[in-house]
């Protein structure tokens, strides 16, 4: 499933327009701890957090993930979103909560990353 794919299984809208939506997302991950996202995740993932600031997109880069997906349409920071161009990460938002996120994810054989 592509960037593109998974933004419209969720209804989502992307916040920083004109990265790359063509990267291919191969697994899943919810969580709002940084080190442990650190340690978890992997190159490919779609990353579900409410967390918002700059060292998000930080993470998301070192392990180059696919993208952020920020649930609930909370409000990302414009610096945030500023890096997250630079660093070609698509940031999603949409309205519904990170559990039905996950579980619209999982119905399409994402899964977590780490088994």
């Amino acid at each position: 499933m592509t960037v593109a794919e998974l933004k419209e299984l969720l209804g989502a809208r992307v916040l920083n327009e004109g990265v790359d939506l063509s990267r291919e997302v191969g697994s899943a991950y919810v969580c709002d701890l940084l080190s442990w996202v650190m340690a978890k995740g992997a190159p490919g993932t779609a990353w579900v957090t409410v967390m918002n600031h700059l060292n998000v997109i930080a993470v998301a880069t070192l392990l180059d993930m696919s993208c952020v997906i920020i649930p609930e349409n909370i409000e990302v920071k414009p610096e945030t979103l500023e890096k997250a161009a630079e660093e070609e990460i698509p940031v999603l938002s949409t309205g519904k909560t990170a559990f039905e996120i996950a579980g619209l994810m999982h119905s399409k054989g994402l899964g977590d990353p780490v088994k």
